[in-house]
C-alpha cells in the first residue's frame, strides 16, 4: 500500500512539473527555425570590372561610390549623369587595399561625386567600363525615410530581410553594426559585398562597426582593417579623426554614428568629437537628432545584458543635454522599443531607444528576456525583421517594425514619435542640464 501511495505521489508530482513547464511557453507567435548560411558560387569576372558596389553620403550634396576590382590597374573614376548611358560628369577618386594573414584584397576604390541635386536619379559607371548602376539621392526636405536593420550576416533570413527592404520606399539605409560576420574569413567580406550590392548601389548605406568587425589578432593584425578599408564613411567630412564615428545631415535630420568598440570615456577623442558635434547642431535647420551605435544601453534581454553600461554612463548625459530624439542599436538579436528614457528610467525629454539587431545573422535569436518587463520597455520580441522610420515633418515621425514571417514582412509594432523640439523639451531643460555641451 505504501509503495502504491509513493507511486501515485510521484506520478502527481511529475504531472505538476510537466504542467508547470508547459504553461509558460505559450505564445502568440511561433518563431520559424534558423536558416543556414547562404552559399555563393564562384563567378569569375574580368579583373577590371566593378564588384561589391555600394554608395554612401559624403558631405553636403555629395556621395561616395565604393567598389572593388581584382585588377590593380583599374582606374578609380566614376562617370555619371541623369540620363541612362549619358555621362556628362566624371569624378576621380582614390584606391586602397589591405592584407590579412594570407589574404590580399582587391583594389578598393572610393570616389566622391557631386554636387548632386536632391531627390534625383543618377546613372553611373565605375572604372570606365562594366554595367551601368543607378542611385537616387535623398530629398532636401521632409519627408525623409530610413530603412533600419542591424546584425545582417549572410543567411537565408538575411536574404529575406533584404528582399523586404527592397520592397519598401526609403531614402537611406542605417546599419548599426555587424555587417558581414566574416570573423576573420576575408572572402566572407567579398560575398557580403556581392549580396548587398543590388540595394547598396542604389541607396546610401550608412553603417557603424559592431563586435564582428573587430577581427583583431594580437601581434598579427589590426582591428577594423577590413571594415575601414571597405566601408569608408564621411568621418573627415564631419571633422572626425576616425572612420568608427562620424555624423551626417539629410533633409532636416542630424544623424550621429558612434563606435561602441573604440574609446568613449570623457578623455577619449570620440567623446570630445561627439561633444563638439552636438554643440554645433542647428535645431532650426535639423529639428531631428538621431544617434546610432552597436551595443544597446536599454536592453531587457539576457543576451549582452549590461554591456553598454560604460558607454551609457559616459555619453548619455551628452545625448540628453543635446535633446537626442531617437537611438538605434543592434547587437542583441531581437527587437525592443523603449519609452522616452534617461538615466535608467522613463523621462518625457529623453530619447526613444530601439534595439534592432535582428537582420538575419547566423547566431540565431536572443529569446530570453528579463521578467518582469522593465517599466521603460514598451514592446519586445525575438524575431528577425527590419524597421522603417519615416520622418514626416519637424515634429512627427512614424516608426514601424516588420517581422519576417514565412518570408512575408508583417508589421508587428508601430508608433508615432514626437520630436523633443516639438514637445518643448529643449526649452524646459535647465541651464545645468545643457551646459555639459558647452563647458571646456
Amino acid at each position: 500500500m505504501k509503495m502504491e501511495t509513493k507511486t501515485m505521489i510521484s506520478t502527481i508530482l511529475l504531472l505538476c512539473v510537466l504542467l508547470s513547464i508547459s504553461l509558460p511557453v505559450r505564445t502568440d507567435y511561433v518563431r520559424p527555425l534558423p536558416r543556414k548560411n547562404l552559399q555563393f558560387s564562384w563567378n569569375p569576372k574580368h579583373p577590371s570590372l566593378p564588384q561589391q558596389v555600394h554608395v554612401s553620403l559624403a558631405g553636403e550634396n555629395h556621395m561616395r561610390i565604393s567598389w572593388i576590382t581584382d585588377g590593380k590597374s583599374a582606374p578609380s573614376i566614376v562617370e555619371y549623369g541623369t540620363s541612362p548611358g549619358q555621362y556628362a560628369l566624371t569624378s576621380q577618386g582614390e584606391a586602397t587595399s589591405y592584407n590579412y594573414l594570407f589574404y590580399s584584397s582587391g583594389k578598393i576604390h572610393h570616389t566622391v561625386i557631386g554636387p548632386l541635386e536632391h531627390d534625383t536619379v543618377y546613372f553611373y559607371r565605375c572604372g570606365g567600363q562594366g554595367p551601368e548602376f543607378q542611385l537616387k539621392t535623398p530629398p532636401g526636405q521632409f519627408p525623409v525615410s530610413f530603412a533600419v536593420a542591424g546584425d545582417l550576416g549572410q543567411t537565408g533570413w538575411t536574404k529575406s530581410t533584404l528582399d523586404h527592404i527592397d520592397k519598401c520606399i526609403y531614402d537611406i539605409h542605417l546599419l548599426p553594426g555587424d555587417l558581414s560576420y566574416a570573423d576573420c574569413l576575408q572572402h566572407r567580406w567579398d560575398t557580403f559585398g556581392e549580396l548587398v550590392q543590388p540595394l547598396a548601389s542604389a541607396r546610401p548605406w550608412m553603417v557603424t562597426q559592431g563586435n564582428h568587425e573587430k577581427e583583431k589578432i594580437p601581434f598579427l593584425t589590426d582591428g577594423f582593417a577590413s571594415y575601414n578599408a571597405r566601408w569608408r564613411m564621411p568621418f573627415e567630412e564631419s571633422e572626425s579623426t576616425s572612420n568608427l564615428y562620424y555624423s551626417f545631415e539629410v533633409a532636416g535630420v542630424h544623424v550621429v554614428m558612434l563606435g561602441s568598440y573604440t574609446d568613449y570615456d570623457e578623455l577619449s577623442d570620440q567623446y570630445s568629437w561627439l561633444k563638439a558635434d552636438l554643440s554645433k547642431v542647428d535645431r532650426k535647420k535639423t529639428p531631428w537628432l538621431v544617434v546610432s551605435f552597436h551595443v544597446p544601453w536599454y536592453n531587457s534581454n539576457h543576451a549582452h545584458k549590461g554591456e553598454g553600461d560604460g558607454m551609457m554612463a559616459a555619453m548619455e548625459p551628452l545625448l540628453y543635454a543635446a535633446g537626442v530624439d531617437l537611438v538605434l542599436t543592434g547587437h542583441v538579436h531581437a527587437y525592443e522599443r523603449s519609452k522616452h528614457v534617461n538615466n535608467g528610467k522613463s523621462d518625457p525629454c529623453g530619447a526613444v531607444h530601439i534595439t534592432i539587431g535582428d537582420g538575419g545573422n547566423r547566431e540565431g535569436l536572443a529569446q530570453k528576456y528579463v521578467q518582469p518587463k522593465p517599466e521603460w520597455s514598451v514592446f519586445r520580441e525575438a524575431s528577425f525583421g527590419h524597421g522603417e522610420l519615416k520622418i514626416v515633418n519637424s515634429t512627427h515621425a512614424f516608426w514601424t517594425w516588420h517581422r519576417n514571417d514565412d518570408d512575408e514582412p508583417v508589421r508587428s509594432d508601430q508608433v508615432w514619435i514626437n520630436s523633443l523640439i516639438g514637445s518643448g523639451c529643449l526649452e524646459e531643460k535647465t541651464y545645468e542640464s545643457r551646459k555639459i555641451l558647452f563647458s571646456p
